[in-house]
């Protein structure tokens, strides 16, 4: 005899999904790391695409370099002032 009555459907147990290891979730950080990096350069390279000259092209140039040294500065402070 089975343990369903006629016309049940029968149980499937549900299936067993691997644990997720160190090593997989370590390549799932390093590609969305890499996948940020490359969406902000495509984004800065197409800001410096979009000047219509040279000049305009190394004054933006310009502009990003000290808006990400500003950056960079301003977290070296909250660092030091946490820290």
């Amino acid at each position: 005899m089975t343990e369903r009555r006629p016309g049940q459907w029968p149980t499937v147990p549900p299936a067993r999904l691997p644990k997720p290891d160190e090593q997989g979730e370590q390549h799932l950080a390093y590609t969305a790391e890499q996948a940020r990096f490359h969406l902000v350069l495509d984004s800065i390279r197409a800001d410096l695409q979009a000047q219509p000259s040279q000049v305009c092209r190394h004054a933006a140039k310009r502009r990003w370099v000290n808006a990400i040294a500003a950056i960079a500065d301003d977290l070296d402070q909250q660092l030091r002032n946490t820290g």
